[in-house]
């Protein structure tokens, strides 16, 4: 079996829906883009002769979520002329469009009800073999098809893009119990030939595999910043490509992803797992508190750090967890940071953390540490170093 997907939907035009409605376009696929629609009429609008019942107020939201592609950074389109084959529209007005494409994929807020919902409607404006996924972090992708018919159960899946998707290569694909394997291994290799996406085929599990993992690290890192009292700057000091990760670290990432996503996803799995792993994710109040403040990162503005004045006047601060103000941040100083950047390699300069008897080399251990392959081995410390760096 052999897709071709010359046509998409993407369903929800968030900061998710839009990044994988432009990188799809930047593959020369012409995409769908609905959302809700938009009833509120500004006077300006109404000015213009502009009513509720308009296009360009029904479509607000695709509308605007289309803009801004043109000004996130980095950005998600890899021309500006390939905007043009972004169409946009409403999940009430435009269903009917679903008829005339080859993949649905819907990026709605993560709410098991919602989607259910959606893909109720969608079964009734599809036909028949078209390709429907769901880019959810970690809801159960079988709870979501109940109800629905044998051919639509066949023809579903899991597709969990990561933000953003233009630029990480990792795609998670989770099948259902009743998706037919030939669909499964020609979204695989549609995605891996087409997308440029690296495929993992992952279980339906809370959060799948990246996220599970993920959150599980990250919180992790941030149980041992507050324990040896380390900053947020400190801690990205360290989190980044000294340990072979991204420069945005641990909360630079964070303030991409959203803080609002994260505490999501995190409470997908405390919700259900039990014993001691429930409790490492449950989130340190400070997150919380800033979450509720609408602090959840670059989206809002401000997150874990906050971005002050403009060219030589610029400044990015960061939170400080005790007292939620912002202050200027310093990178950690020890010995054993200033060794690993000497290093060469990243096993070279995991040992010069890992080993070291200092603030950095502390908390570096701890983390690491934190790995059950690890712990269940029981093996002494430097047998223990010895051993991550053969799991690479």
């Amino acid at each position: 079996m052999t897709i071709h997907i010359r046509r998409a939907a993407v369903l929800g035009s968030g900061v998710m829906g839009s990044g994988i409605a432009a990188h799809l376009a930047n593959q020369g696929i012409s995409v769908l883009l609905l959302d809700l629609p938009v009833e509120d009429v500004t006077d300006e609008e109404r000015a213009k002769g502009l009513s509720a019942e308009h296009a360009p107020i029904r479509n607000k939201r695709a509308i605007e979520a289309k803009k801004q592609l043109f000004k996130q950074k980095p950005a998600p389109l890899a021309s500006k002329v390939n905007a043009h084959r972004i169409e946009v529209g409403n999940l009430e007005d435009d269903l009917e469009k679903l008829s005339d494409v080859d993949w649905i994929i819907e990026v709605v807020v993560e709410n098991l009800q919602v989607k259910q919902q959606l893909f109720e409607k969608v079964e009734a404006h599809t036909k028949p073999g078209t390709i429907v996924s769901s880019n959810t972090s970690g809801i159960s992708v079988n709870a979501m098809v109940e109800g629905r018919s044998e051919t639509f159960r066949k023809h579903f899946l899991g597709t969990h893009f990561f933000n953003p998707p233009r630029y990480l290569h990792l795609l998670e694909i989770i099948p259902t119990k009743d998706t037919d394997p030939e669909v499964l291994a020609s979204m695989k290799a549609f995605a891996e030939d087409a997308l440029g996406k690296g495929v993992v085929e992952a279980k339906d599990t809370p959060n799948f595999i990246g996220n599970r993992i993920g959150t599980y690290g990250l919180l992790v890192s941030v149980e041992q910043m507050v324990k040896n009292g380390l900053s947020i700057t400190e801690v990205d000091s360290i989190t980044g490509p000294l340990i072979g990760r991204p420069k945005s670290a641990t909360f630079r990432t964070l303030d991409v992803v959203g803080l609002d996503t994260f505490l999501h996803v995190a409470k997908n799995v405390y919700d259900q797992v039990d014993g001691e792993e429930k409790n490492i994710f449950d989130p340190p109040n400070f997150m919380k508190e800033i979450a509720e403040k609408g602090w959840i990162g670059s989206k809002a503005g401000q997150g874990f750090y906050l971005k002050k004045g403009k060219g030589k006047d610029k400044q990015i601060l960061e939170l400080d967890p005790e007292t939620l103000e912002y202050r200027e941040g310093k990178k950690l100083k020890a010995p054993s940071v200033e060794m690993a950047k000497q290093a060469k390699g990243k096993a070279a300069k995991i040992q010069a953390l890992a080993y070291a008897d200092d603030k950095a080399g502390t908390f570096t251990w701890e983390t690491l540490k934190a790995s059950s392959y690890i712990q269940q081995r029981k093996l002494p410390r430097l047998q223990m170093t010895s051993s991550l760096l053969t799991m690479r």
